[in-house]
């Protein structure tokens, strides 16, 4: 079974932050902060105008959309040709579930 996008972005915290979340005490994890204002694993989503969780669910996207916009927007700053291949993969799967049934186009452009 596939991650979800939800699942993904918990799997990639680090070690360091983990150890971090660790210190917290029971009053600092009822804060009042938003969760869109935190990122856990990393800042290559915090210097975004809108962050690509909030896009996501705005837009509706399934998770094979909403993981091609993830890599998309963090290949230049995390994960480099890893984050590209992963797009292509998740377009491929997108293909493959959404359109299927669908024969082939036919267009050259």
């Amino acid at each position: 079974m596939k991650d979800s996008f939800q699942d993904t972005l918990l799997r990639q915290s680090s070690s360091e932050d983990m150890e971090q979340n660790k210190s917290y005490s029971k009053s600092s994890e009822i804060s009042s902060d938003k969760a869109l204002d935190k990122q856990v694993g990393g800042n290559h989503y915090k210097d975004m105008p809108i962050q690509v969780v909030e896009f996501c669910q705005k837009n509706k996207l399934n998770a094979c959309e909403s993981n091609i916009v993830k890599y998309a927007c963090r290949h230049t700053k995390k994960g480099g040709l890893k984050d590209v291949n992963k797009i292509i993969h998740y377009a491929e799967l997108l293909k493959e579930l959404e359109y299927s049934n669908e024969t082939p186009d036919k267009r050259t452009d």
